[in-house]
């Protein structure tokens, strides 16, 4: 969650669960197959949740949802809440390493004199244990691993303005991949480790962008009338998907919008629709694809007054 002073970030979460039960906000976590191209709607409830995660061994969802985290099994019918020590106002940047063993959470931490954001990255085992400081600066929000598991990428606000760093899971200095004025955001690691893929102000747009791990050879990929977010490449590297927002929003990504999910073949280069509905903020901000790269997950909104 970015964008908003993270101080209020609580308060927005609890506006929005106010708003729920006065409006009938509905989340949805949902599964496009692409096997059958259809959507499948997995758990569906009268609340705010946000970020589905695919668990690396396919067997269950993980959302937040007032600050907390919880597995979903994969028929729905289970919920259940992660622990994860102090950490009690987690936001929607969260994600399991390559090899399954530990959980990467960004919380909204209660630092004094924060203005700008008070997000700070943790790790965590998803067997037990407590969790561990990466990022002392925040604002940092978490948004993929390195696929040794040794290093995570994160967008940070650093100077005036948000770029794309990496760290050590252990800490130590960050590394700054991108310098460019203006949102660079996402970024997220291909299966393979050579690329980092991204979304990007520095056409004036928001667009998707990719790199190699170094931060070298910067080369935008879409450019259309959309404003393009969060691109998710598949496990085998042949194709990403990512979250259109059908009416430009500059560099703001805000909630219950009309959004499409899209797909970028990445060997020709064709962009395809899969389908279009409300959602935005909380859809699909972290890495979503089943083990196999058949499915993803996201989450979809729907308000009644």
């Amino acid at each position: 969650m970015k964008y908003i002073p993270q101080c209020f970030y609580m308060l927005l979460v609890m506006t929005m669960s106010l708003n729920a039960q006065k409006t009938s906000l509905t989340s949805s976590l949902e599964v496009f197959d692409f096997s059958t191209n259809e959507r499948l709607v997995v758990l569906t409830a009268n609340a705010h949740f946000e970020a589905p995660n695919w668990s690396r061994d396919g067997m269950y969802f993980i959302i937040n949802q007032g600050g907390l985290l919880y597995k979903v099994s994969l028929d729905g019918k289970t919920k259940t809440k992660i622990s994860a020590g102090k950490l009690m106002n987690c936001n929607n940047d969260h994600g399991i390493s390559f090899d399954g063993s530990t959980l990467a959470i960004s919380n909204n931490d209660p630092l004094e004199n924060s203005t700008d954001g008070s997000s700070r990255i943790y790790t965590l085992s998803l067997s037990g244990g407590s969790p561990k400081l990466v990022t002392p600066l925040a604002p940092s929000y978490w948004h993929g691993w390195a696929p040794d598991g040794k290093s995570i990428i994160y967008t940070a606000k650093r100077n005036g303005d948000y770029d794309i760093f990496s760290i050590s899971i252990e800490g130590g200095s960050e590394t700054r991949l991108t310098e460019a004025k203006g949102l660079d955001d996402g970024p997220e690691y291909s299966a393979d480790g050579k690329f980092i893929y991204y979304n990007s102000m520095q056409s004036g747009d928001m667009e998707i962008w990719r790199m190699h791990a170094d931060g070298s050879n910067k080369e935008q990929l879409t450019n259309d009338a959309y404003s393009n977010w969060f691109a998710h490449p598949s496990p085998d590297g042949t194709r990403f998907v990512f979250l259109s927002y059908l009416e430009n929003q500059g560099d703001q990504h805000p909630a219950m919008k009309k959004v499409a999910l899209r797909v970028y073949n990445l060997k020709d280069q064709r962009i395809r629709t899969l389908c279009e509905f409300i959602g935005g903020q909380g859809t699909i901000n972290v890495p979503s694809w089943s083990p196999d790269g058949n499915s993803f997950a996201f989450v979809s909104y729907s308000k009644e007054q």
